[in-house]
């Protein structure tokens, strides 16, 4: 009996590293991405690209990693930024439901703006501040406008041994510098690219196995995905270079401008995904401890 074809799109991307690693015991994996020369070419800013990979691999399951993540710079890049995050998520979403596979899209925080004091929930309005929240959200509408089998998930603040990320930025400044200085007044949860993957796979086991028999359809939607609790980027960075002997100072946002307003609070909560499938990630301060054990 074949295995069910998984297309993982983004493995250059700290979260479709892990996921490659992650779901192999779930079917045959064919991961595509723009930059690992050792894969497939996609280009997500090509629509032919997509539907031409998509067609060729027939997957059952289709994970899409892949996204324009620079913030600041999306604010004069708006065209490929929403080529990327909106019109080819569209086209994701249109394949996916003509094959009758399942979509798997991950989105962010950044679709709200911040003015919240409690955790957001999925039905919490969205009102994105710059041009990468508002990319991201027109992909989660594009496919919601489609429907299907999909699962959008939200995830905030991602992190790991990969890539650029905060952590290993805050790691390298540590060893470059005796003093930091970093926005106190920003909250969220910090959320490691391992945990995203792992809670991936167990969403993927239940809803692929016989002895669960979910209505996928019927159960489709939005959920938050991130680890538990809240911090800000100051008590972050603090947490992240405990080990040292550098000073972490903090500043607030007007001490910081950047070209893209971000959230000052954009906690989510995750009560929706673990009373639908008891998927629950560990306190962002744990998590980084164990994140931080590998290094």
């Amino acid at each position: 009996m074949s295995q069910k074809k998984i297309l993982l799109i983004g493995t250059s991307g700290q979260v479709g590293w892990e996921l490659q690693r992650c779901v192999q015991t779930l079917g045959d994996v064919v991961a595509v991405d723009k930059i690992n020369s050792t894969q497939r070419y996609i280009d997500l800013a090509n629509p032919d690209s997509i539907r031409q990979v998509i067609r060729d691999v027939k997957p059952a399951i289709i994970l899409n990693a892949a996204a324009y993540t620079a913030v600041d710079k999306a604010e004069e890049d708006a065209e490929l930024a929403h080529a990327i995050n909106a019109t080819a998520v569209g086209i994701l979403a249109e394949e996916s439901l003509r094959l009758k596979s399942l979509l798997i899209h991950y989105s962010t925080d950044y679709v709200f703006n911040g003015k919240q004091t409690q955790p957001y929930t999925e039905t919490d309005e969205v009102n994105p501040l710059g041009v990468y929240g508002a990319t991201k959200l027109a992909g989660e509408q594009a496919i919601q406008a489609v429907g299907g089998q999909y699962f959008i998930l939200r995830t905030a603040w991602v992190y790991g041994l990969r890539g650029k990320n905060f952590l290993l930025t805050m790691q390298r400044l540590a060893k470059e510098r005796n003093e930091l200085k970093v926005v106190a007044d920003q909250f969220g949860a910090p959320t490691w690219s391992r945990m995203i993957a792992q809670a991936t796979t167990h969403l993927l086991t239940q809803l692929e196995s016989p002895l669960y028999q979910l209505d996928i359809e019927a159960l489709s939607g939005i959920y938050h995905l991130t680890c538990a609790g809240k911090t800000s980027w100051y008590d972050f960075a603090k947490a992240i270079i405990a080990q040292t002997q550098v000073r972490v100072l903090p500043l607030t946002t007007a001490e910081y401008p950047t070209p893209t307003e971000r959230p000052a609070y954009s906690v989510l909560s995750n009560a929706k995904l673990a009373k639908t499938f008891g998927i629950t990630l560990p306190a962002w301060d744990r998590a980084l401890n164990l994140c931080c054990m590998e290094n």
